[in-house]
């Protein structure tokens, strides 16, 4: 691929970030308000106060944690994780589809709301997301080596001939710059 074309496909992350971002949110958030209502004159009613979806909400943020894990990854991680980002904004995709007719008019004098129309639109917008993640995270942009765990490395000079940059690395690997390395009390000088 011309390293034009690369630029432009990089250029595709942060727009398909912010709209799968968006849309697992908006998602989130409509599974949460009621999708059926029942009629306040009706006492025999079959819907009992305001039905919503928890289940709705708990994909969309499953969507949600995977678009996280996608800003901090690279590689084969990413591709897997927007794998499974996929499946959990697809699958209730064409459960919402396949209530649409009870949500629009119902007998027993409910009615249904907006509310599943607008996380079907936030779940297709999300899903669509996660396609054009899983086909172009190998050449999107990834975070840096500096912020991956460290690797353990020590410096064996004593503390005095560290300068102060290697002292800071040295606490941001986790050890301790103050402990030198272990000596034998049997060869201590008298």
């Amino acid at each position: 691929m011309s390293a034009p074309g690369r630029v432009v496909e990089r250029r595709t992350f942060w727009p398909t970030a912010l709209l799968g971002l968006i849309g697992a949110c908006v998602a989130a958030w409509a599974g949460h308000h009621p999708w059926i209502k029942a009629a306040a004159n009706d006492p025999f009613s079959q819907a009992q106060g305001n039905v919503d979806s928890p289940g709705i909400t708990a994909l969309a943020l499953v969507a949600l944690a995977a678009w996280g894990v996608i800003l901090v990854t690279r590689g084969l991680a990413r591709r897997l994780v927007a794998m499974l980002g996929l499946v959990a904004a697809g699958a209730p995709v064409p459960a919402i589809w396949g209530t649409r007719h009870h949500l629009l008019s119902t007998h027993d004098g409910s009615h249904g709301t907006a509310w599943p129309w607008v996380s079907l639109v936030a779940l297709v917008v999300t899903f669509l997301s996660f396609v054009v993640a899983v086909m172009k995270s190998p050449v999107w942009p990834e975070m840096g080596a500096k912020y991956d765990a460290p690797t353990g490395a020590t410096s064996t000079a004593p503390l005095e001939e560290q300068s102060s940059i290697d002292l800071w690395k040295s606490l941001d690997e986790g050890t301790d710059p103050t402990v030198g390395p272990a000596t034998d009390p049997t060869h201590e000088s008298e």
